[in-house]
């Protein structure tokens, strides 16, 4: 294990990628990639009465090979809206929801973000201070395929990835909202654990 973590821009990334923004020394952000769709670069996954809840932020039509830095948020339709109600109607009833929606709500109504690093960067701020954590972390200027002195996650933080490929995570549980009918699901997005959890949160990555 390096000192340095290498990942990708995430929209509020999961336990994992926080376990790693906290537990490094620091950790590199990368903007210059080529973006991958179907990653958390632009969705994270939630806990609804009907299991795993995926949440995608519509981008703008792009070249097959755009630079993450470069890919547009789209606003065709209302999908802020759409992702606060969906954060609603599954945490409302969690222990810590109403302690923290006043500072996320405003992400879902009053700012517009151009450029989904840009919003991914902002919201994931604020989760950290919510946290009460500042781990230190900066951007990639360039794009770099390979790191020889950190360990790069930006492929294996993965909806597509096992965790098994992360022998360095191992998912702590805690409990959740709807666990009477599909059990503990590891690995949601950071704000299940917030809302669940609170101040607790970071007892658990």
């Amino acid at each position: 294990m390096h000192s340095t973590a290498i990942l990708s821009t995430a929209y509020l990334g999961p336990i994992q990628y926080y376990q790693k923004l906290l537990t490094y020394e620091k950790s590199i952000i990368e903007h210059h990639e080529n973006f991958i769709k179907q990653t958390y670069r632009s969705r994270c996954d939630i806990y609804s009465p009907n299991g795993i809840l995926t949440l995608s932020i519509p981008l703008e039509k792009r070249n097959k090979r755009q630079a993450v830095k470069d890919v547009k948020i789209s606003y065709e339709y209302n999908w802020q809206t759409l992702h606060w109600r969906s954060l609603e109607s599954c945490y409302r009833r969690s222990p810590f929801f109403e302690y923290f929606e006043d500072d996320l709500r405003p992400f879902y109504e009053d700012k517009k973000f151009e450029f989904l690093i840009d919003f991914n960067e902002a919201i994931q701020q604020e989760v950290l201070s919510l946290l009460k954590k500042k781990p230190e972390y900066q951007f990639t200027s360039e794009y770099t395929s390979e790191y020889k002195n950190a360990d790069d996650f930006r492929m294996l933080i993965s909806p597509k990835e096992s965790l098994s490929s992360d022998p360095a995570f191992e998912p702590k549980p805690y409990s959740q909202v709807f666990e009477t009918r599909h059990g503990f699901l590891p690995n949601l997005s950071i704000v299940d654990l917030l809302f669940n959890e609170g101040s607790r949160a970071t007892d658990s990555i």
